[in-house]
């Protein structure tokens, strides 16, 4: 079975799924596009064989369209996704599944009525093979309890138009996602710090800032969000457990022996990072809708508890205090436990 594929939104991550879902899937094919940029639709629709529409709507209700790819700006996504829902085809959102909590909450409540899961979110890092590994590690119980968990996420450089905020939205969250998970564990309280700032961030850019957080489980986690560190793109896990750790690895690569230096190249992007985790989490959902199974990664409820505690973060980055997070809803039972 070839499953029918509509994408809404067709910037860097739209095409980029799109050149994904036809040369590197199998058994997929885009079928039809929507953009605000109606030149631009039509161009990356003609170079794969598809049709531009002229609304997210019409995708969604297209006859040649099986499965939905939410890829545009973050304020449209809950128009998007609830139009799925409601047409009752599954529909795979890039973070964040909506720009509120309370945009959250009306997904899930839609999806819950609908009685099965339709959504998900693109949380790539749960189809990364270290973390994986991470995550056998912790479930076997080699290293007992974790305790702590150190964590990592830098970039060389950023554009002038990212803000402190988005250090939080953007960035973070795709930590405070993976952390979930890999600790089946609820994040309760937050706090943002604001170390001595770099000389290569803008006037208007608290960089770096180092984010503190507090599981239901008592887990002491801290994460350094550096974007401008200059020399790459860098992302280290490291979990304390009792009797143990385990670490997230480096990406693998040769040491080259040369003018008195021995050294390894470090990526400079999150696309050359994460390239093989993105193939693997379309490969799995593509797979689930052939099959006409629920999706088993991020969920709804995944997209609403990264927006809520991203939420606190913002609120913390500005007041300096610590925030407690003890409003989440109650959460569906067939949303399964904390992080999946």
């Amino acid at each position: 079975m070839t499953v029918r594929i509509g994408v809404i939104g067709t910037g860097m991550i739209g095409q980029e799924h799109i050149r994904r879902l036809t040369h590197v899937i199998t058994g997929t094919r885009v079928t039809a596009v929507f953009d605000i940029d109606t030149a631009r639709a039509e161009e990356v629709a003609a170079s794969v064989g598809a049709r531009a529409l002229p609304s997210g709507g019409e995708v969604v209700d297209a006859a040649d369209v099986d499965a939905v790819v939410i890829t545009s700006w973050g304020p449209t996504h809950a128009e998007h996704v609830l139009a799925a829902v409601a047409a009752g085809k599954p529909v795979f959102c890039e973070k964040p599944l909506a720009t509120t909590a309370e945009d959250c909450l009306k997904i899930i409540e839609a999806e819950t009525a609908h009685g099965t899961r339709l959504v998900q979110v693109g949380f790539m890092r749960r189809y990364d093979a270290g973390y994986r590994e991470m995550k056998r590690v912790i479930e076997s119980g080699a290293i007992g309890a974790p305790l702590i968990v150190h964590c990592a996420h830098r970039n060389a450089s950023v554009p002038d138009s990212y803000t402190s905020e988005m250090a939080c939205q953007d960035t973070a969250v795709h930590e405070i996602d993976v952390l979930r998970w890999l600790l089946d564990d609820e994040i309760r309280s937050v706090q943002v710090l604001r170390p001595r700032r770099t000389r290569n961030a803008r006037e208007h850019l608290q960089d770096p800032q180092i984010m503190l957080f507090e599981t239901a489980e008592g887990v002491r986690i801290d994460l350094e969000v550096f974007v401008n560190c200059r020399y790459g793109y860098d992302i280290q896990c490291e979990t304390v457990g009792e009797e143990g750790l385990v670490r997230l690895p480096d990406p693998a690569a040769v040491s080259v022996r040369g003018a008195g230096r021995n050294s390894t190249a470090v990526l400079q992007d999150w696309q050359g990072r994460f390239e093989n985790a993105f193939d693997t989490e379309f490969r799995e959902w593509a797979a689930s809708v052939a099959a006409g199974t629920e999706p088993t990664g991020p969920s709804s409820w995944d997209g609403y508890a990264a927006t809520v505690i991203t939420d606190a973060l913002v609120t913390s980055l500005h007041s300096g205090e610590t925030v407690r997070i003890d409003a989440l809803a109650t959460r569906p039972a067939f949303y399964g436990g904390a992080g999946r």
